[in-house]
């Protein structure tokens, strides 16, 4: 992914970040003055009815006789307001009648004791509004509003009196919201990833799904994804295409050359000179059969994958190596055969381990043995003959295209030194592995492994130059 991707990307995540916060940090603002318990205006209606209260009041107390303490007292009773509480205090705020909830009036007096300006304030379930001025035209006091509250407090209220309550809301609130944010990131970088494991076990296949999805970043990461599978296809399918025409092109020279052979000891009679020479042309025109066939594999390898299984992709092939062999008195064993889920090109995977198969029952002496085996993951296939073996020095270049082994096992069997190299190609292809060790049986052991594919796994489709 390109630097400045990169960058707007986390340029992106940090603006998501900094929204978040803002918002939180804005509720936690907006939390006070939502706050029943903190001390707020009156709502309009509810200021005219405590408004008009007073000025009943006020007119009551002008027609009374006696100090205004005393006309205050019946007032005061709670039983003569049903649900409320009429609180009195002079004009300094010295309390004029006796009351309950001594401790919440007075918090609410130090800070309410303008009647230009009435408030309000819950304390528990204890709502006090005031203060109100009243007057029996010889004397003012004021006038505070108590009434009980049945509705509980509000959910976030209770929440935030309660850190843990508050911590544990926060959390699930959030981690919806983080999981989310980071499912919508990942998702598209998994889908890239999974493409790029794909290329890398030799499956050179787009995705246009990686440039319609996710954001803007990852889908112009996405299309030069694509491109550079596109252009490593061409460069390979180019240099294979070259391969196969460099080798058409000599087998017109070579079918000259080995007519021009065949005149020359029609009328001179056979030679060790000439034999030589159609000994040797023969050998090329098999090398170079073996080239067209490793050309082939190469360009259309990726091409016609499916899913299959073991059985139906070696059974007659094994079958008929067995065959083979008897007619060679030799003899074949082949461990249990399992219907394994694979997935791959099936003619190469056939050919594969036909290679090895014939390459052993070739040079072994008079027993071959195939045994596979399984686990959740991969198949193992190992393939020992009991012939003359290789050098522990050049087991690992007998995988060489033209690697002719020094011992007499290849010497004098006039083979191309190509026939391991394109099993080789094969396995790879198919994101496997190929070694070659000493055998138990005394021979050469080849031991391939290949991936296990999941069952009803989707293939993609290959793209071509």
């Amino acid at each position: 992914m390109k630097l400045p991707m990169l960058n707007r990307l986390s340029s992106r995540i940090f603006a998501i970040f900094w929204l978040t916060l803002m918002l939180v940090v804005l509720v936690l603002l907006l939390l006070p003055h939502l706050d029943p318990r903190a001390q707020h205006t009156i709502p309009k209606p509810e200021l005219e009815r405590y408004q008009a209260a007073a000025e009943r009041i006020s007119n009551r107390l002008s027609h009374g006789q006696g100090r205004l303490e005393d006309k205050l007292l019946p007032l005061a009773d709670p039983k003569r307001h049903k649900g409320m509480q009429l609180y009195f205090t002079s004009l300094d705020g010295e309390l004029l009648t006796p009351h309950e909830r001594t401790k919440a009036l007075r918090n609410f007096i130090t800070s309410a004791d303008s009647p230009d300006n009435p408030r309000q304030k819950l304390y528990g379930r204890w709502m006090v509004a005031g203060p109100f001025l009243i007057s029996d035209q010889r004397q003012s006091a004021l006038m505070y509003i108590g009434r009980f509250t049945h509705r509980p407090p509000p959910f976030f209220l209770r929440i935030l009196d309660q850190p843990f309550h508050l911590l544990l809301l926060t959390m699930l609130v959030s981690t919806p919201l983080l999981l989310w944010l980071a499912w919508a990131l990942s998702r598209p970088a998994r889908k890239l990833q999974q493409a790029a494991q794909r290329v890398a076990s030799g499956q050179f296949t787009q995705d246009p799904t990686l440039e319609t999805s996710g954001p803007q970043e990852f889908r112009q990461a996405g299309a030069s994804f694509n491109q550079m599978v596109s252009s490593v296809n061409q460069m390979i399918s180019g240099q294979q295409r070259l391969l196969s025409d460099i080798s058409h092109e000599l087998r017109s020279p070579l079918t000259r050359l080995r007519m021009a052979t065949a005149l020359a000891q029609r009328k001179q009679g056979n030679s060790q000179e000439l034999d030589r020479i159609d000994t040797e042309a023969e050998r090329l025109e098999a090398m170079i059969a073996k080239l067209l066939e490793l050309s082939r594999m190469q360009i259309h390898g990726q091409e016609a994958r499916e899913q299959s299984d073991a059985v139906s992709l070696w059974q007659d092939m094994l079958d008929d190596a067995e065959f083979e062999a008897s007619q060679h008195q030799k003899s074949l064993t082949c461990g249990p055969l399992l219907p394994w889920p694979l997935t791959g090109n099936a003619e190469l995977l056939i050919s594969a381990l036909e290679n090895v198969v014939r390459n052993a029952i070739y040079y072994g002496k008079d027993r071959v043995d195939v045994q596979f085996s399984a686990n959740d993951h991969s198949l193992t296939i190992t393939v020992d003959d009991n012939g003359s073996g290789v050098p522990d020095e050049e087991l690992k270049d007998i995988f060489r295209p033209f690697y002719r082994v020094s011992t007499a096992r290849d010497r004098h069997s006039g083979g191309t030194g190509l026939g391991l190299a394109i099993t080789e190609n094969a396995i790879r292809q198919h994101n496997g592995s190929i070694t070659a060790s000493p055998s138990p049986l005394g021979g050469l052991r080849v031991t391939l492994t290949l991936p296990l594919a999941p069952q009803g796994q989707p293939l993609a489709t290959s793209v071509s130059a």
